[in-house]
């Protein structure tokens, strides 16, 4: 999906580079640690789970469900105020890790909890791209 962006850039710097680098790839990337195998999000420079400095980045399925969400239906910010009704939902992705997102290309109204989703992405500069979920299938 491409429009024109005007909300709020993420940081590109330190530990969250390969990720977005990513992104821009098509590709939805999370942590894994070599020591324990555990996955986590959201980047780190070790693991949340065992204190490793083992991490490294794998590809995720990009395939996951809504664990729980809200719809806003007002919101003066800029860029936001535009996408109103829009849904802010906990996506379990897989690999069991949850990722805050919206969720798109569909009627809020539709949204629930248990939905399978997937990932899709938004250009917002030509260097960054957004993950947001929508429906699967």
């Amino acid at each position: 999906m491409t429009t024109a962006w005007n909300k709020p850039l993420p940081s590109v710097v330190g530990e969250t580079r390969a990720f977005w680098d990513s992104c821009r790839r098509g590709q939805l990337v999370i942590q894994i640690c070599d020591d324990c195998n555990e996955y986590q999000w959201y980047p780190r420079g070790i693991c949340a789970n065992c204190w490793s400095e083992n991490i490294r980045w794998v590809q995720s399925s990009g395939r996951g469900t809504v664990w729980t969400y809200t719809v806003t239906y007002q919101n003066r910010t800029t860029g936001f105020a535009e996408m109103v009704p829009y849904v802010l939902a906990l996506v379990e992705l897989e690999e069991g890790v949850r990722m805050f997102t919206n969720i798109v290309d569909c009627n809020p109204r539709d949204v629930h909890i248990g939905m399978a989703v997937e990932v899709t992405f938004q250009t917002a500069t030509p260097q960054i791209s957004i993950p947001y979920f929508k429906p699967a299938g």
